[in-house]
């Protein structure tokens, strides 16, 4: 049709010209002029204005978006913050603990230290009163002890004669018992 068209326009045209500028020619071109500007206003009121909503919907669309990131990155940065501040305050939390159980532990110790020396002070004491008692319990005894064998000795002396021989004799078993005889210390 357009090729009809073109043809028909060709067969117009008088004799040795190509293009004729004419009256039908100008109508021509303005009636296409008109058509492209009614077509271009159309198609922009059909595609272009919808085109141009959806865009401007996906541009507020993609701006609401970064945003919400922004927001979040901003919740997420607040929120690690308070999360190093409550570590901080745990670590400190922790330490003041610590030197509280260091404490106490050190002040329980010197107590027990000092219950147990002063147990021991007491074992001590009790030790040297029974070692005392003991001391004189012996010495009593060897008083004694020494005390019958001296009477052993002056009864066999003066049973016996006073044979020089005899005596010798005596003396040297009565030492010999005594040697034989145990000693407490």
């Amino acid at each position: 049709m357009l090729f009809d068209a073109s043809m028909f326009l060709l067969s117009t045209v008088p004799d040795g010209r190509v293009f004729g500028l004419d009256q039908q020619t100008l109508i021509s071109i303005g009636i296409n002029l008109f058509n492209v500007i009614i077509l271009a206003v159309l198609l922009s009121w059909l595609l272009y204005n919808p085109v141009r909503k959806f865009m401007a919907a996906r541009t507020a669309r993609i701006a609401s978006q970064i945003e919400g990131a922004a927001r979040q990155a901003q919740d997420a940065e607040q929120l690690r913050v308070e999360y190093e501040q409550k570590i901080a305050e745990i670590a400190v939390e922790r330490e003041e603990i610590l030197e509280g159980a260091r404490k106490m532990a050190a002040e329980n110790a010197k107590q027990t230290l000092a219950a147990a020396k002063a147990e021991a002070d007491g074992v001590r004491e009790r030790a040297a009163d029974e070692i005392e008692h003991e001391r004189e319990r012996v010495r009593a005894e060897m008083k004694q002890v020494i005390i019958e064998v001296s009477t052993a000795m002056t009864e066999k002396i003066l049973v016996a004669s006073v044979d020089d021989a005899v005596y010798e004799r005596m003396f040297d078993a009565t030492v010999s018992e005594m040697e034989n005889a145990k000693w407490l210390r």
